[in-house]
């Protein structure tokens, strides 16, 4: 494993697994406790994806210590403000059966998030979290919070993949020291991603699949990944890919495929607010 170090001096690995869309509760235990066997020790959850217990149960399943997990969760547009964000972390503790998180984000940038930007800060000062940021915090507003806060966010997780690959993201992100984590990092196989042709053609100079080079490519850009699979074979394979390295010309071939768009939605369409924010309204 490799590993990056954030701007706390928190070691954290560059590759991880994660559980969106994992919500029932054994498949998801299950996922984990394959993805432990395989090798991973990043984890990354949400209050919204239902499953925190099951990731709690795999990790104590495991038999792996505590101290070489790293373990990140999310907190709620519904949970959103000062006291709500403070009691939901310590929910999120309980759920997962730790003392403490290695990384807590907050998931979207609506509702009162400065208020839970002061929680999160207040339980990363006490040492129940050892390092806070955000997720798809766009530019203006990762910087308002950046520009008015105590503690830089450690991390930004946006939507990051070939087709959007956030270059002038990540710079801001670079200038403010925030390290850049992606979601998404196979597009959800939008845009046939896992048949493209120069994806395939660069993957068969190195015998590795179009999703290996897919990841590859962001790790050699030094982002973070956490790519998501229920199958363990796929689990290996997203994992193997610490024994290549893409050339210039390579990289340049694959960032070629870059469209400076999202292939999911924009937070500058009022109609995509208005679901995210209608949704949260809901709770958990």
């Amino acid at each position: 494993m490799e590993y990056v170090t954030l701007n706390n001096g928190v070691k954290m690995p560059i590759l991880g697994y994660g559980v969106y869309q994992i919500a029932d509760q054994e498949e998801c235990e299950k996922c984990v406790l394959d993805a432990i066997s395989v090798g991973y020790r990043s984890i990354d959850t949400a209050q919204a994806y239902r499953n925190e217990e099951a990731v709690g149960r795999a990790i104590q399943k495991s038999g792996v210590p505590r101290d070489e997990f790293f373990i990140t969760t999310k907190v709620w547009i519904s949970n959103a403000g000062y006291e709500k964000a403070k009691a939901s972390i310590e929910e999120s503790l309980r759920k997962l059966q730790l003392e403490y998180l290695d990384l807590v984000l907050i998931h979207q940038p609506f509702n009162d998030y400065y208020g839970t930007y002061r929680a999160m800060e207040e339980l990363y000062k006490t040492g129940k979290i050892k390092a806070i940021g955000v997720s798809n915090f766009y530019q203006d507003r990762y910087i308002d919070l950046v520009q008015f806060s105590e503690v830089v966010p450690a991390i930004n997780q946006v939507e990051t993949h070939v087709f959007n690959q956030q270059t002038e993201a990540h710079e801001i992100m670079k200038k403010y020291n925030t390290q850049i984590e992606s979601w998404g990092p196979f597009a959800e196989g939008k845009n046939d991603l896992f048949t493209n042709a120069t994806l395939q053609e660069v993957g068969q100079k190195y015998n590795k699949s179009t999703a290996q080079v897919a990841l590859r490519f962001l790790l050699q850009r030094g982002v973070v990944v956490i790519p998501k699979t229920v199958n363990k074979n796929r689990m290996e394979e997203n994992f193997n890919v610490f024994d290549f390295e893409l050339t210039l010309e390579d990289m340049q071939k694959v960032a070629a495929l870059d469209t400076g768009t999202s292939s999911f939605f924009s937070h500058y369409d009022p109609q995509t607010v208005e679901f995210l924010t209608d949704y949260g309204k809901k709770g958990l």
